[in-house]
């Protein structure tokens, strides 16, 4: 299986302005782990992930005066939409990271995460499962 078919490919894209706080927000009603940050000014990519807010809160900054900017994680691996799961899943131990933005043609078209790749490993298993004998 690859990564085209386990990534979403609805992208919470925000700008390296917002407070954590917005980010928070805007993750928790998207109902995702991690935000691409674009900055316009660089063209650059970067991600913020819940545990890159969780840790702001851990060390009692303020998510009103935080920005996406300033824990943003810049030096991002990024994946291929033809990456296999297995390659996607090694990047992510080698990196210690839970999340991937995945690139086509250098524009953002998706992200996979841990729980994607564990999803679609028990429904392969599932079903794998269900075919007789």
């Amino acid at each position: 299986m690859l990564v085209k078919d386990a990534m979403s490919t609805v992208v919470l894209t925000i700008g390296p302005a917002h407070t954590l706080r917005q980010a928070a927000q805007l993750m928790a009603a998207r109902r995702v782990g991690s935000a691409v940050v674009l900055d316009p000014d660089t063209s650059g990519l970067g991600i913020l992930t819940e545990r890159d807010i969780l840790n702001s809160l851990g060390a009692g900054e303020n998510p009103d005066r935080e920005t996406a900017q300033m824990h943003t994680t810049s030096d991002v691996v990024f994946a291929a939409p033809d990456w296999t799961l297995d390659d996607a899943a090694d990047a992510m131990v080698r990196g210690n990271f839970r999340h991937l933005i995945v690139l086509d043609d250098r524009e953002p078209v998706g992200v996979v995460s841990v729980r994607d790749i564990m999803r679609c490993r028990s429904n392969a298993l599932v079903r794998a499962d269900a075919v007789p004998a």
